[in-house]
């Protein structure tokens, strides 16, 4: 794949992000860490001290956990470019004096610059892993007369989520960080709910939101979205987590900002995992009309009632 811009998946005269590239954790057991992906349905890759999440069939490493016996925490996030946009993004980071070493726990390339929380960020020119037109979803074959559709618990299957669709932090400032992302980075608020949570979409095509901020007392991180190709898809994960002893989360239900359908599964560090289909989509020659939404009829159209724990802040922590 190449980071070369086309009329498909570059805005012309934007300087934004175009993907998340990649997100790095440490948490405190790689085991336990990878048993908990590999239910979940992403292919797993170890590496000396880090294990690597990939989806089963696409080329791009999308998380990297280290292990460190030390509660849960975001090391660094990084950003995917276009090439040709390297020098610019230099010089604009230099100029706000926000520049950054890299951290040590990555190759050191790119451009390295802390946000407002103080969150260290790479930008790295990086294929495209941001999709380019809206998923379409998986195709079910029709059933044989007199035959069902739905397919016997036994026969069910594994469900294998086809791409990162986008992550969500926690900070004490949304619209702090809405300015920073806007400005410095690029990116485009689709949509808000004052200033409890904020969503944010790449300029060059991408889905509602690549990233999203919900408010807390401090910085964090929430949850990663996993692309999957149905409503049964997202079900099914659901309950093969559940047999596997993952049974706190919420969903099954469908967001109003996004759209998209949703299962959450809290991981053993108290951040969630979710599986996520239909949202919406954002292309690159549209001006997405962002609002800022009532936040009691924001967050879900349907689904069962958020649990506490589901807005609990746990970074550098241990969960209950």
């Amino acid at each position: 794949m190449s980071s070369s811009p086309s009329s498909e998946t570059r805005r012309p005269g934007v300087l934004g992000v175009h993907s998340i590239n990649r997100l790095v954790l440490s948490v405190p057991d790689l085991a336990e860490a990878r048993r908990f992906y590999e239910t979940f349905g992403l292919d797993v890759r170890a590496s000396g001290n880090r294990i690597d999440l990939y989806t089963f069939g696409h080329p791009h490493c999308w998380i990297s956990l280290y292990g460190d016996g030390q509660p849960r925490r975001l090391q660094y996030l990084s950003f995917g470019i276009f090439a040709d946009d390297e020098p610019a993004f230099r010089q604009r980071i230099a100029k706000a004096g926000i520049g950054a070493e890299p951290h040590p726990l990555s190759d050191g390339s790119g451009v390295w610059l802390r946000d407002p929380d103080g969150v260290t960020l790479q930008i790295v020119a990086a294929p495209k892993s941001t999709p380019s037109v809206k998923s379409v979803p998986t195709a079910v074959p029709p059933a044989a007369p007199g035959h069902g559709v739905a397919p016997s618990r036994s026969r069910a299957g594994v469900v294998h989520p086809r791409r990162l669709s986008h992550l969500l932090r926690f900070t004490p400032d949304i619209p702090r960080m809405i300015a920073f992302y806007t400005d410095t980075l690029g990116l485009r608020l689709s949509d808000r709910a004052e200033d409890l949570v904020a969503f944010m979409h790449a300029p060059h095509g991408s889905d509602h939101h690549v990233l999203a901020f919900a408010k807390s007392e401090a910085p964090g991180f929430h949850h990663s979205s996993w692309d999957v190709g149905s409503v049964h898809e997202v079900g099914l994960g659901a309950e093969r987590m559940r047999e596997a002893g993952y049974d706190k989360g919420w969903g099954l239900g469908r967001h109003v900002l996004g759209s998209n359908y949703f299962q959450y599964v809290r991981d053993p560090w108290g951040s969630f995992a979710e599986y996520s289909h239909d949202i919406d989509f954002v292309p690159a020659g549209l001006d997405w009309p962002a609002g800022n939404h009532p936040p009691e009829d924001s967050f879900y159209v349907w689904g069962p009632a958020v649990p506490e724990y589901f807005i609990q802040n746990f970074e550098g922590k241990r969960p209950e």
